[in-house]
């Protein structure tokens, strides 16, 4: 067999679908088939940005973060260059140019730079300009975005004083970290724009039963409210926040403002090379770029869509889902896809997963939602339509609520507060596009107080959405390599080493397999 020289593969980002894709297509190194270089502009070792508002409230130490060892990776013959930022993909010279003048050359790139939070306009907050690479503002002092270590731990000097911290936004990500500040003692305040929190997510009866526990665990909300400005006091020579003052004159007082108002992704680097970007870089079925099939793009930087349908589109529908499982899925998918094609074979394209289940990650909240949930029950269907199939469930003194939206019995939607076993049934029926019992009330029963807690059927049953590990694999974990505790299932099957979200559904699992043994 003629040899042939190794894939130069250039990865730019060191997050976890970086790491993903470079643990999946270590066999190809090994076997010198693959030179894989990856570049990060930090100089911590990569870690699990989902876990950081656990980091700051100190419900999570700093190896709970870490998601692989730098100096393993270089062992087994990956090239990693750490505090450094690619500034430039030089296509016609095939090569990526860094901050310090080096190069990297390259036969392919992997762009899994991410995301960035979003910044809002607000009068006296001062912050710089990024450059082409993407490098993030400085902010004025006390406000953060949250989404690096550093970030993290100025919000935990804020909360070991006991502090008030703002949260500005009432998205899934500003409520898990207002819960998560609150059971760790400082006392948070959401503010945000719209009538109700987690606007894409709930309806109006799901979002007032949420905001009831939210008082419940001492988060204070503030809808309504249209920030536009801080007030910020002189410090030691450096304006620091004091407070976030609305349109209408309300003013928000706190010793931290935390901006959670979305994220848009680190496309800079594909715009300066004159690849074509939507919602991110504009890639294909084959994770390959519109404009220059020799550079890829995983993760929340990846904008998939069918250049044969949307090319001439000014405006391409859809995006990066923002979800750690599916850019782990892309990551898994283009290192398989480049073996095959070391190989001489082909793959089967990428499909792009269905909108997937969220669930709010904190001890004192059940919510779980999926779909669509803001149909009405009582407005008529229109001429010619099937009206739609609704069943709700509210009892809001007693913090529950569950609504089910329903086509032919399956489910298109659903939201569950403070059921969590019918909430973990329903995941199940929605990912299985199973129906739904005809007397929906069974399902309302698992949450009875003598009910025992329900094992999702089926050894397909997804347990751990963000590494796509079922039931069948943790019991198969247990049998084989006698796994008896929530990290040992992680370490065999990934299981609970994303959001965290489905560790507390592992441990009723190893329990129930125990108690069957």
């Amino acid at each position: 067999m003629e040899n042939r020289p190794a894939m130069r593969i250039a990865v730019i980002g060191f997050g976890p679908t970086a790491v993903r894709f470079a643990e999946e297509i270590l066999p190809e190194v090994d076997a010198g088939r693959v030179e894989l270089t990856i570049v990060g502009a930090e100089t911590h070792a990569p870690y699990n940005r989902i876990l950081i508002a656990e980091y700051a409230a100190g419900e999570a130490v700093r190896d709970d973060l870490v998601i692989a060892d730098p100096d393993e990776l270089r062992a087994a013959g990956v090239r990693i260059v750490m505090g450094r930022r690619a500034v430039r993909i030089d296509r016609e010279g095939s090569a990526v140019e860094l901050d310090d003048g080096s190069r990297v050359p390259f036969d392919r790139v992997v762009i899994a730079t991410g995301a960035r939070a979003n910044v809002p306009r607000l009068d006296g907050l001062e912050l710089t300009g990024r450059d082409a690479s993407g490098h993030d503002e400085t902010l004025t002092e006390g406000v953060v975005v949250l989404r690096s270590i550093d970030d993290a731990e100025r919000v935990a000097r804020v909360v070991e004083a006991g502090g008030r911290v703002v949260v500005l936004g009432a998205g899934v990500l500003g409520i898990e970290l207002a819960l998560i500040l609150a059971q760790a003692g400082a006392i948070p305040h959401i503010a945000h724009f719209g009538p109700i929190p987690m606007p894409r997510q709930l309806d109006r009866g799901a979002a007032h039963v949420l905001a009831g526990a939210l008082a419940a665990s001492g988060v204070t909300v503030v809808p309504h409210t249209r920030a536009e400005a801080i007030v910020a006091r002189e410090q030691g020579g450096v304006r620091r926040f004091e407070a976030l003052v609305s349109g209408d004159g309300k003013r928000i007082d706190g010793d931290l403002l935390v901006l959670s108002c979305g994220v848009q992704p680190r496309a800079e680097l594909a715009e300066g090379a004159g690849l074509r970007t939507g919602r991110g870089v504009l890639v294909d079925e084959r994770l390959r770029s519109w404009t220059d099939p020799r550079i890829h793009a995983i993760g929340d930087v990846a904008h998939i869509a069918d250049p044969a349908v949307h090319g001439e589109e000014k405006r391409v529908p859809g995006g990066p889902s923002g979800l750690i499982g599916p850019g782990w899925r892309q990551a898994e998918w283009l290192a398989a896809a480049i073996t095959a094609e070391l190989d001489g074979a082909d793959t089967e394209p990428f499909r792009e997963e269905a909108p997937g289940v969220v669930l709010v990650k904190a001890s004192q909240v059940d919510l779980v939602s999926a779909g669509d949930v803001q149909g009405d029950p009582f407005a008529p269907a229109a001429h010619g339509e099937e009206p739609a199939e609704i069943a709700m469930w509210a009892d809001p003194q007693h913090g529950t609520y569950v609504k089910m939206q329903t086509t032919g019995g399956v489910l298109d939607g659903f939201v569950a507060v403070g059921m969590p076993r019918a909430a973990a049934e329903l995941s199940v029926l929605y990912q299985r596009r199973g129906e739904l019992p005809s007397d929906r009330s069974l399902l309302l029963r698992l949450d009875a107080a003598e009910a025992s807690a329900p094992r999702a059927e089926g050894r397909d049953a997804m347990v751990c959405m963000c590494n796509a590990v079922t039931a069948g694999a943790i019991e198969d974990a247990v049998a084989e390599h006698e796994c008896t505790t929530v990290e040992d299932v992680g370490r065999c099957t990934r299981a609970g080493t994303g959001c965290g979200g489905c560790r507390a559904r592992i441990g009723e699992m190893l329990q129930q397999l125990e108690v069957a043994a």
